[in-house]
């Protein structure tokens, strides 16, 4: 297995390439090379495993022989140790048709976790057997940071920094972040937006020798292998609702266009899908695409679901370069478009190729607080607020057809205690492990929305790397 650019100009990589590159020297996204593919023989092998072997078994064709079988089972079944569900990502009715699986049972309590408790070790593996350092550098809208640092904390090979939007953060976000003590560890509240922290972190990336310099590595979703791990979820309630022999659909909460495009990389393996629902908040820019066939950038409204308040959502350009049958000009014609005008357009042959999958919808504030209190009063279940839109859109969807929906619950309600108070009249609890958190010391740095005054930050906090 070989990885290619979303931009057609950077070289061929190897798994362990693209996991410590993260992002292609030509600014572009890895992709695999050809789709690795199940069919419905191979699917029903599946049927039965626990959590952790399915993860092996699912992951495996992206490894090519970069990693032993055995030592990465060994990974996995640690990875997943750290999950206070056996089940590790359990479903839950909610009507008919209609299923939650709650992705939070990880130690910081979000989908984020699924991935980044596994790739924390993936680095860790082969960091240590090439004797290397590097410093990490990611963007948060909220959960990316804390399951990262979570998953990294007090690892010797790697330094690790967070940038998060000043303010834009719900409060347990923030101090999931800021009140890790650890030596490796390093926050940073940027004066902007989310979208200002990801063009911050893809900037010091396409700065080859900072990039060198510090050994740059990516956690956000723009590193392959986040998508990797994320796409056996999916897997897993699929099969536990009768795929091979029955279709799936999915209602995916979504900012970055990340976990949806798990999705996606498993409806390429083979996985059944039937619709991919994409829930948007206020900040809409996918459900408007969906609906008009053009991506254009409109102010960002801070929000109930602030995780999903982003404009520029890197991840769809991995889609963008399926629909462009892997013509990395073209989309990088696209992304010079983006970034000069705020906006580019897909063709309507291209739309109805994404439309025959894809289906948006959104929900205001008011209608969010709404989907809370509806699910607690009809089935006793709190939801966050991003849960929530997510599931709303489920619930439409799921009295309009036969296939079974599978909404996907991105975060624990105690991540967000005010909008679900607000909703539902309950305050959740967090969990005994972070009991104590608002009593906890932070540690972070606020700086302008400036590349420089981060990099030097960064130079400052880690130094050169050997």
């Amino acid at each position: 297995m070989h990885y290619v650019s979303t931009r057609g100009a950077a070289p061929r990589a190897s798994f362990d390439e693209v996991l410590l590159k993260g992002l292609a020297t030509d600014g572009g996204l890895f992709v695999p090379e050809t789709w690795p593919h199940f069919n419905a023989s191979e699917i029903r092998a599946l049927r039965g495993l626990d959590y952790p072997t399915l993860a092996c078994r699912v992951i495996a064709p992206f490894l090519g022989n970069t990693i032993s079988a055995s030592d990465f089972e060994k990974l996995a079944v640690d990875a997943y140790d750290t999950f206070d569900n056996p089940a590790i990502v359990p479903l839950v009715q909610l009507d008919v048709n209609l299923w939650l699986m709650e992705l939070f049972h990880g130690p910081t309590l979000a989908f984020k976790d699924v991935a980044l408790q596994l790739l924390g070790r993936l680095f860790d593996h082969f960091l240590s057997s090439r004797g290397a350092r590097v410093t990490i550098v990611g963007a948060t809208s909220g959960d990316t940071g804390s399951a990262a640092i979570e998953a990294c904390r007090d690892r010797e090979a790697m330094d690790i920094v967070i940038l998060h939007p000043h303010n834009r953060v719900s409060e347990v976000q923030r101090r999931q972040m800021t009140t890790v003590d650890a030596k490796n560890i390093h926050n940073v509240a940027v004066e902007g937006t989310f979208d200002d922290c990801q063009n911050l972190v893809k900037a010091m990336f396409n700065d080859q020798p900072f990039r060198n310099e510090l050994r740059l590595a990516a956690v956000n979703s723009i590193n392959w292998a986040r998508i990797m791990a994320q796409t056996v979820y999916y897997f897993h309630a699929a099969l536990a609702l009768g795929a091979p022999d029955r279709e799936v659909s999915f209602s995916v909460p979504t900012g970055n266009f990340g976990n949806v495009f798990a999705a996606y990389s498993a409806h390429k393996m083979g996985l059944p899908v039937a619709r991919l629902y994409v829930g948007s908040n206020r900040n809409d820019i996918l459900t408007r695409f969906l609906e008009s066939g053009e991506m254009a950038v409109a102010p960002i409204e801070p929000s109930l679901s602030p995780s999903m308040d982003i404009q520029i959502s890197s991840n769809f350009e991995r889609l963008l370069f399926e629909l462009h049958a892997r013509d990395g000009n073209a989309v990088l014609a696209d992304m010079i478009a983006f970034r000069d005008t705020g906006k580019f357009s897909v063709t309507a042959a291209m739309q109805a190729k994404v439309n025959s999958l894809f289906e948006g919808g959104r929900l205001d504030d008011a209608e969010t607080t709404v989907s809370i209190e509806y699910f607690y009063k009809n089935t006793g279940v709190l939801l966050d607020p991003h849960t929530a839109i997510g599931a709303w859109i489920a619930r439409g969807a799921s009295r309009k057809t036969d296939v079974p929906v599978v909404s996907l619950a991105t975060a624990h309600p105690a991540k967000f205690p005010q909008a679900v108070q607000l909703a539902s009249g309950i305050t959740p609890a967090l969990p005994e492990s972070l009991s104590d958190l608002y009593n906890r010391s932070e540690r972070c740095t606020v700086l302008p929305n400036e590349v420089s005054a981060v990099q030097n930050f960064i130079r400052d906090k880690v130094g050169p790397t050997s």
